[in-house]
């Protein structure tokens, strides 16, 4: 194979790999603004419930959840990881087994991570605050994920991705 010839099937290659790339990215782009156009509403209300900053809610939904897409999410509406029963062994022709907990609607995955936070001892201290980064530092030393540091990352990642934290500057709780 002349030189040529090498060089030409190397660009190519390399042209395909950053259209697939650049594909799937738009891909990524597309699923997110759909997750956050979805769930930002309830993000919002529960944060205007509790205190809990928007850009946390969604930001751990979607990096748990992968943006919906995981079976967790699919099959038993839980975005959080929330450990706990369902009835999955139930259901004519699903195979899958999990250990995790089934909500009838997404929304209520979305009030128990809420409700599961508010009962933590440093949320009194927190709530009204939004400061996710305080948030995540929180979450993280209180046990919240088992990856630690990289779970903050990942989730921080999410925030800043997608600018969720400009949904906080509209948090109007007024809780005691």
């Amino acid at each position: 194979m002349t030189s040529n010839k090498m060089f030409r099937r190397g660009w190519f290659c390399a042209m395909l790999g950053i259209l697939l790339l650049t594909a799937n990215m738009a891909f990524s782009q597309r699923s997110a603004t759909r997750y956050v156009d979805k769930y930002k509403p309830t993000a919002i209300r529960i944060m205007n419930e509790t205190g809990i900053p928007a850009s946390v809610i969604l930001g751990v939904a979607m990096l748990e959840s992968g943006m919906g897409t995981s079976r967790n999410a699919k099959l038993l509406n839980n975005h959080f990881g929330i450990v706990g029963r369902n009835t999955l062994h139930k259901k004519k022709g699903v195979t899958y087994r999990s250990r995790y907990k089934e909500f009838v609607h997404a929304e209520e995955s979305f009030n128990y991570f809420a409700r599961l936070l508010a009962r933590k001892k440093w949320y009194p201290g927190l709530k009204g605050q939004t400061e996710y980064k305080l948030w995540l530092k929180h979450m993280n030393h209180g046990g919240y994920s088992t990856a630690g540091q990289e779970w903050v990352r990942r989730v921080t990642g999410m925030i800043n991705r997608y600018k969720l934290y400009k949904l906080d500057e509209h948090m109007a709780y007024a809780g005691s």
